[in-house]
């Protein structure tokens, strides 16, 4: 199994499960680039070249606006990966949960992923609502994993290398 990183605006800082998670595992983390200015098309080509530089086997792991890259890139027609842990997706169709540089990201794509999936979120998330979630869970075709109370599964979580988020990506990959 290859596992490949993908952060969200701002590219995960030190203190995030995910850089945790690069050193220990360890795990490349796809460089998309402007990190705090983002634009899709640039997003998805990047993730694109990264899955390919990855090899065979890969196991995508994105969080927040990551999410919204790999739903992206799977519908343009992505290529084949073995599945993706998308972690707290962003809500990229709400004004009211994301910054205007994560609305460029909109609409989110609503197809089922042509790969396994989960879908790992938290009931007070600030970027997106629970049952926003949990619908895209649903319409990508994903196990829909709750955490309670975690907001946005990130630094501030204080999770960190976060071992039930590896347990779960171990699901994930076996299938």
């Amino acid at each position: 199994m290859n596992i490949l990183l993908v952060p969200g605006l701002g590219n995960s800082g030190p203190d995030h499960w995910l850089s945790h998670w690069e050193k220990a595992l360890p795990a490349p983390r796809a460089e998309l680039g402007e990190w705090d200015d983002p634009y899709p098309e640039n997003w998805i080509a990047n993730l694109d070249a990264a899955v390919r530089e990855a090899g065979r086997d890969v196991v995508i792991v994105a969080h927040s606006l990551g999410c919204a890259t790999v739903a992206h890139w799977a519908k343009k027609g992505g290529r084949a990966v073995q599945a993706a842990m998308l972690v707290a997706p962003a809500d990229v169709d709400s004004d009211a949960h994301v910054p205007p540089q994560a609305r460029r990201f909109g609409p989110m794509p609503m197809e089922k992923l042509p790969f396994a999936s989960m879908v790992v979120a938290s009931t007070n998330d600030p970027y997106a609502d629970i049952a926003r979630s949990e619908a895209f869970a649903k319409a990508w075709g994903s196990r829909f994993v709750n955490l309670g109370a975690l907001g946005h599964i990130n630094a501030d979580s204080a999770l960190g290398s976060w071992p039930k988020g590896r347990a779960l990506l171990l699901e994930l990959a076996r299938g």
